[in-house]
């Protein structure tokens, strides 16, 4: 089973930020971020310091959004899909804050701001940072192959996403509110193709969708919108239907940030959009500030991730999965 834990004193999200790259703002969210940068390096040395460089970004608009200074955040969780999650290591090494590194792969963010909200509902600290980030060619360069080689993509496969985005989590205060989180337990459903991750974590979505539901009382009616990510236009219809089979129609409600940030038909990212920072991005640039406007009024985020690595994949071990999920309202 999941863990839910249903928050009594409902943290708030008093400031957030989304920073990405030239690609992303060329999509559907257009104009809707705190920072973009047309430079795949951002004016650095390489792609990773890129990517410390978009979440260091991303964590101090996010501070300053929210009225804070660096001081007051009293501890920062933040993850990344590089070996040993260095963007965040770098991105926090100097800020002085107290960090907990965070890993679950493209499930990354939810990870990060559930935690972030029980640390703060519990009273134990006042205010915490979450955040995570991506970067494609950052992504490419671990996971799969040299980015000359010019490999044949399948439909199935995704587009990393090259942005990052950060929460600042507080027991007061304007902003959406996290009323409750669960955390998912991982999901293997024997699922060896790299080139589809949608598939692998699929089950792992309504695991945790099923598992919250039941946990918690509450009922798909009671929410506007259930955002997962990344499971992409493929994995997306293949959660519907695993929905289905439990007798719980989704399909009016969800969207995958996959398939938000990108244009399916224009950009050529096949099945959408993957990567920590996909959700990241989608959170703090679309699905926050239409809850802040009362657009929305009460929605799941639900992140996703496929837990391989570059050993277990050459090794020809399956893709166990897992999803995270967090209750926002307006």
């Amino acid at each position: 089973m999941s863990k839910t834990i249903i928050l009594q004193n409902k943290p708030a999200i008093s400031g957030f930020a989304a920073v990405v790259g030239k690609k992303e703002n060329e999509g559907p969210l257009k104009g809707l971020f705190d920072g973009v940068h047309n430079d795949t390096t951002c004016g650095e040395k390489s792609w990773e310091k890129a990517e410390v460089e978009m979440l260091q970004n991303a964590q101090n608009l996010a501070i300053s959004k929210a009225g804070n200074k660096e001081n007051a955040i009293e501890v920062a969780f933040s993850g990344d899909l590089l070996n040993q999650c260095i963007g965040s290591t770098f991105a926090l090494k100097n800020s002085k804050i107290p960090a907990i590194g965070m890993y679950g792969a493209c499930s990354t963010m939810a990870l990060a701001l559930a935690n972030a909200a029980v640390f703060v509902d519990s009273k134990t600290i006042k205010s915490a940072i979450a955040s995570a980030s991506s970067h494609f060619c950052t992504a490419e360069r671990q996971f799969r192959m040299p980015l000359e080689y010019g490999g044949q993509r399948v439909p199935s496969a995704q587009w990393t996403v090259t942005g990052a985005g950060a929460c600042v989590v507080e027991q007061e205060g304007g902003g959406p509110k996290i009323s409750a989180v669960s955390f998912g337990r991982i999901v293997d459903y024997h699922q060896t193709d790299v080139n589809n991750m949608g598939a692998a974590m699929a089950p792992a979505a309504r695991d945790t969708i099923y598992n919250f539901l039941k946990d918690s009382g509450r009922q798909i009616a009671d929410y506007c919108k259930i955002f997962t990510g990344d499971l992409g236009a493929v994995g997306g219809k293949i959660l519907c239907e695993l929905m289905n089979e439990k007798s719980i129609d989704i399909s009016q409600i969800h969207e995958d940030c996959g398939t938000i940030i990108y244009d399916l038909n224009m950009q050529e990212v096949d099945s959408g959009g993957s990567g920590c920072g996909c959700s990241a991005s989608v959170l703090c640039a679309k699905i926050l500030p239409e809850l802040s406007l009362g657009r929305l009024k009460k929605v799941l985020f639900v992140g996703t991730g496929a837990l391989m690595s570059v050993t277990s994949q050459q090794q020809g071990e399956t893709i166990p999965a897992i999803a995270h999920l967090v209750d926002i309202e307006a």
